[in-house]
C-alpha cells in the first residue's frame, strides 16, 4: 500500500480513536449516523459512496474524497464508475474543484497501484 494510503488511514485512525475517546455524546452519534447512512439500504453501498464521493468533492474535502475513494474501490467500483463520478462533481462545483479533482485522481492512481503490487 502506498505510503500516502498509509498514512491518511493511520492519521485518520489515531485521530477518531482521539475524538471518539472524549467520549463526547453528540460527536459519537454524528459518527454513528455516518456509519449507519452508508450501510445498504433502499440504495446499494456502491451508490451511497459515489454519492459520498459526489458530495465531498462539490464541498471539497479532501479527506472526505480519499476516504470515499478508498471504500469505492474497496467496493469494486470501477475506474470509469469513480470518474464519471467526478465529473457530475465538478460539474455541480465549478472549477473550484479541479485541484480535488487532482488529488482524487491522484488517490486512486495510488490505490491502482498498491493493489497491484499484492
Amino acid at each position: 500500500m502506498s505510503n500516502n494510503i498509509t498514512e491518511f488511514n493511520e492519521y485518520r485512525t489515531k485521530m477518531n480513536d482521539r475524538i471518539l475517546g472524549d467520549n463526547n455524546k453528540i460527536i459519537k452519534r454524528i459518527f454513528n449516523l455516518d456509519t449507519n447512512a452508508f450501510q445498504a439500504g433502499a440504495l446499494d453501498v456502491k451508490t451511497k459512496e459515489l454519492l459520498g464521493l459526489v458530495a465531498s468533492a462539490v464541498l471539497r474535502c479532501d479527506d472526505c474524497v480519499k476516504y470515499h475513494l478508498e471504500t469505492s474501490y474497496k467496493e469494486g467500483l470501477s475506474r470509469e464508475e469513480v470518474v464519471e463520478a467526478l465529473s457530475i462533481a465538478t460539474l455541480v462545483g465549478g472549477t473550484i474543484v479541479i485541484p480535488h479533482l487532482r488529488r482524487a485522481y491522484e488517490f486512486w492512481d495510488e490505490l491502482e497501484a498498491s493493489e497491484a503490487k499484492i
